[in-house]
């Protein structure tokens, strides 16, 4: 059975009047915890994308890019955004219920907000309807605000490209701890590592990403620290 099988099985279920509660205590645990994750996205994913008034084509496409969707199963996905479009529940009982089922401080939930800000970004602008989205589900998470800024660094093609902000560290900050701060993020973008709490392989190109703006940032602060 495909993930996307599985998830339009669980929108279902919540399109019928089935709790949200009832259908995430379900997903807890692997491997349901990936179509906890795909649900997660589609549904803030959807959210957001009508929160700077219309959901364009890129985003649409920005989805199917984080998520490598395979010809076959582009049917079963089409379904899972019809769902998610009808669906009437605020997006902030989805950011909680989420929070709740991954568990507070989990590397999940910001692995959750990188695939927002990819979705946000993908028709070349970021709204500040948007940005507010983001900050709010942030918020709800519970993440950090070096968290939040390091992603918007990432992704906002206006934002100031900040190599420091993007490791979560600042200029004054010793270099032997920026450089363990870098080897955590390599650690934890592992696609390995994201696969084992619950982020699909089909959005494992959200660590291939990662990765590159990880090893960017630390090697343009190598630079200015022998320059």
């Amino acid at each position: 059975m495909s993930i996307w099988t599985r998830i339009t099985e669980a929108l279902q279920a919540l399109a019928k009047g089935e709790s949200l509660s009832a259908v995430f205590d379900r997903l807890r645990t692997p491997p349901e915890r990936s179509v906890a994750f795909t649900i997660a996205v589609i549904a803030l994913g959807a959210k957001m994308a009508k929160a700077d008034g219309l959901v364009t084509r890129d985003e649409v496409t920005a989805f199917r890019d984080v998520f490598q969707i395979a010809a076959e199963d582009e049917a079963g996905a089409a379904r899972v955004f019809d769902l998610a479009r009808r669906d009437v529940a605020g997006y902030e009982e989805y950011a909680r219920r989420i929070k709740g089922m991954f568990g507070p401080g989990t590397p999940t939930l910001c692995d959750l907000l990188e695939g927002l800000f990819h979705i946000a970004v993908a028709d070349g602008e970021y709204h500040p309807a948007e940005d507010a989205f983001l900050q709010n589900v942030a918020e709800i998470f519970g993440l950090p605000k070096s968290e939040f800024a390091a992603l918007r660094a990432r992704f906002v093609p206006e934002a100031e490209p900040d190599p420091y902000t993007v490791l979560g560290v600042s200029p004054d900050t010793p270099m032997d701890e920026i450089r363990s701060a870098w080897r955590r993020m390599v650690r934890e973008s592992h696609p390995d590592r994201m696969i084992a709490r619950g982020v699909p392989e089909e959005a494992v190109k959200l660590a291939e990403r990662r990765m590159v703006d990880i090893n960017r940032a630390w090697e343009a602060i190598q630079a200015e620290s022998v320059g």
